[in-house]
């Protein structure tokens, strides 16, 4: 059909001068020039195909670089042997400038539609335990071979999860939550655990596995005796003797402080200030302290309600980054209020009879740092507050909670955020939301949300001790980037820090994305970092990887199965084609002007 098009097109061409011109015995040659750039134009607007030749090129072969290609039962030398046989070799999902299998995530999306781009034969060469399949599109993977090197079995016992407390003080006690899970056929049995600082251990334990191959267990130790600073605690099964030792223990960074992170104090101590200070250990991850002034100038510390001198509680305010305070101290209490803690929290009611009482409903503002803790909830529809007091936004405020008198009348402002130089705070004019935590249920929920937001708003500011940037998390994966985040004002720049590790140091610059991160690749070991311009702190990579763990087998072994339209290229890319339409006009104009003619 379109080759007719194409001929009906240089047939009109040559009558439009058959019977539009003066034909002459030279008028075949303007006449031709005309058909020739017809046709082709219309060659062109039809976008005809024609069937490819063989592409001679050498298949791109992509090769799972992920770390559980070396697993335990891994056959990364298998599939790296195969892959050099069937083509260009190119690693996929490896750590960058790497040659091996050190990649700690399986993913082949990106890279396979990028292959396919370039319009030759791709082959796969993984073990199909694959992260992204659900992101590869159906078209591209038709086109894609598969080959899968599936890892065999094996028996293996591995942590599988490990949380803790990070930053304590001497007085705490350390607590270690993990579970262990079984593998290829391991049978369960009571495993022993250590928690130790290098060769020193600081506590055992045991956790039985159930039939299902699953056990939970808790450590706990003391801290007398432990050191201010960071303590890098390894956490390991001691008797496992299972083919994969690399997820038999894992890390943790614990920090030992003189003074908590958190301090509330409570003046007088009411039943908010004792719900606030149970879920602040909840959600937040810092150790938090509370001191109570029971009597006019008597401090007691919190849960043993020892008496505690007025210089512990000076210092612990001095060197809070967060400072939570109900009321106002009483002989001497002006002096804690002037510490310089990073953020503040401040509820203004406590204590004071002077405020409008009644059912004051809340309602929640749009776009605030804490709107997020309520979603999906109704907060007009949890207990009332009893009080509240005059609370006067400032400009630069933002209102994160209002409140209605029985749910009619002016809506009033009780939780103002401010964040000035660097220093937040947050102000509470509302007495008894602790009744949200008592009743339990959807509004429980909202009060930790509430709390939880509320501290990590409070404790993101930047902090000049920890220098323009921060770490994320300051224990990796083996094959995990290291995060930083700027917390420097301004937009993101680049920063030069230096690592110290295992017998070497490396020098680097962080260059920042649109979001304010960058990434850094560092192979397994505790490193020291330091920014250049000020702050300072300790990561460690370690040697588990999740990569390690047998995971569902998602891609299947397959060959490519090319549509026929694949097979065909478009005449639009034959430059050729454009080069002649613009030859043949060319041609008819000059011709033209030899006969005379316009």
């Amino acid at each position: 059909m379109t080759l007719l098009v194409v001929l009906l097109a240089a047939i009109a061409a040559v009558l439009s001068y058959r019977l539009l011109e003066e034909w002459g015995g030279r008028s075949w040659v303007p006449a031709l020039c005309r058909a020739t750039g017809w046709g082709t134009v219309v060659l062109l607007l039809a976008n005809a195909s024609c069937p490819a030749g063989v592409d001679r090129r050498p298949a791109t072969v992509l090769l799972d670089a992920s770390l559980s290609m070396q697993a335990a039962g891994g056959r990364w030398s298998e599939a790296a042997a195969a892959a050099r046989r069937a083509g260009e070799v190119r690693l996929v999902g490896g750590a960058p400038g790497d040659t091996t299998a050190s990649g700690g995530h399986s993913r082949l999306a990106g890279p396979i539609v990028a292959a396919q781009s370039a319009g030759r034969p791709v082959i796969v060469m993984t073990d199909g335990e694959i992260e992204d399949r659900d992101e590869i599109p159906g078209e591209v993977l038709a086109g894609t071979a598969i080959r899968v090197f599936e890892r065999r079995p094996v028996a293996d016992f591995a942590l599988t999860r490990v949380e803790g407390t990070t930053r304590l003080t001497p007085s705490d006690t350390v607590r270690i939550d993990l579970e262990v899970q079984a593998f290829g056929g391991a049978p369960p049995r009571r495993l022993a655990v250590v928690l130790r600082e290098g060769d020193r251990i600081w506590t055992r334990g045991a956790v039985d596995l159930d039939p299902g191959g699953r056990g939970r267990a808790a450590l706990r130790t003391p801290l007398a005796g432990v050191s201010p600073g960071a303590h890098v605690l390894t956490v390991a099964l001691a008797d496992a003797h299972d083919s994969e030792p690399r997820d038999d223990a894992r890390l943790l960074v614990v920090t030992v402080v003189r003074t908590p992170g958190v301090v509330l104090l409570a003046s007088p101590p009411t039943w908010e200030s004792r719900f606030l200070l149970e879920t602040l250990r909840d959600v937040a991850a810092l150790p938090v302290r509370g001191y109570l002034e029971m009597e006019h100038g008597h401090w007691r510390r919190e849960g043993d309600l020892r008496p505690v001198p007025m210089r512990e509680v000076s210092e612990a305010v001095r060197r809070a980054d967060l400072l939570v305070t109900l009321g106002t101290p009483g002989t001497g209490g002006a002096a804690l209020l002037t510490g310089h803690a990073r953020a503040r929290w401040i509820w203004d009611f406590a204590g004071q009879r002077s405020g409008a009482t009644g059912d004051w409903y809340l309602t929640v503002g749009p776009a605030t740092p804490v709107s997020g803790a309520f979603a999906g909830l109704a907060a007009d529809s949890f207990p009332p507050g009893t009080a509240i007091v005059d609370l006067t936004p400032g400009v630069r405020d933002w209102i994160g909670l209002s409140a209605q008198a029985g749910r009619r009348g002016a809506s009033r402002p009780v939780l103002l955020g401010h964040d000035s130089a660097g220093v937040r705070q947050i102000v509470v004019g509302i007495e008894g939301l602790w009744r949200w935590r008592f009743q339990g249920g959807a509004s429980e929920q909202a009060y930790r949300s509430l709390v939880a937001a509320s501290v990590s708003w409070l404790l993101g500011g930047a902090d000049p001790s920890a220098g323009r940037a921060h770490l994320r998390r300051d224990v990796v994966e083996r094959g995990r980037p290291a995060t930083f985040e700027w917390s420097g004002g301004g937009a993101p720049g680049p920063v030069e820090i230096e690592f110290t590790g295992p017998g070497t140091i490396r020098r680097d610059t962080l260059v920042f994305d649109g979001a304010g991160r960058a990434e850094v690749y560092l192979p397994p070991g505790v490193w020291r970092y330091q920014f250049r311009r000020g702050g300072e702190g300790t990561m460690v990579v370690e040697e588990y990887s999740t990569e390690w763990l047998p995971a569902p087998r998602t891609l299947a072994a397959r060959e490519a199965s090319a549509s026929g339209a694949a097979n065909r290229v478009p005449v639009r890319t034959w430059l050729s084609l454009f080069g002649l339409a613009v030859v043949a006009f060319t041609g008819e104009w000059l011709a033209r002007r030899r006969l005379g003619l316009r």
